[in-house]
C-alpha cells in the first residue's frame, strides 16, 4: 500500500466531522443571532398586545396614533380626535406610547 492509500484509509471517519461540524456550528450561531432574539421580539409584543386596555394611547403600524375605546379578543377602536373612531385588528396595533409627565 502507498502512503496516499494508508491516508485515505485512515482518514474516512473524520472526514464526516469536518464536514457536519462547521454546519452544526453555523446553526448554532445563527440560532443565538437571529432565531432566539425574534423569539423574544415576538413575546414581548404579544404580552403587550394582551395587556393593552380602554384608554390606551397606542399606534398601529401604519403610523396612526389613537386612544383605545373598545376593545376586544380581536379588535380595536380607536379615537382618533374629538369625532372620528377606526377600527382595527388587534394584531395591528404596533405599540404603546407612556406619556411623561412634565416636573415643574
Amino acid at each position: 500500500m502507498s502512503h496516499f492509500q494508508l491516508a485515505a484509509a485512515s482518514g474516512g471517519g473524520g472526514s464526516i466531522l469536518g464536514l457536519v461540524g462547521p454546519f452544526v456550528l453555523m446553526f448554532v450561531v445563527f440560532y443565538f443571532l437571529l432565531i432566539r432574539p425574534q423569539q423574544k421580539k415576538t413575546k414581548a409584543r404579544n404580552g403587550m398586545l394582551k395587556s393593552l386596555k380602554k384608554g390606551d394611547k397606542v399606534v398601529t403600524i401604519g403610523g396612526l396614533h389613537g386612544t383605545i375605546m373598545e376593545i376586544s379578543d380581536d379588535i380595536v377602536v380607536l379615537r382618533v380626535n374629538d369625532v372620528t373612531r377606526l377600527t382595527f385588528d388587534r394584531g395591528s396595533i404596533s405599540h404603546s406610547v407612556v406619556e411623561v409627565e412634565d416636573k415643574d
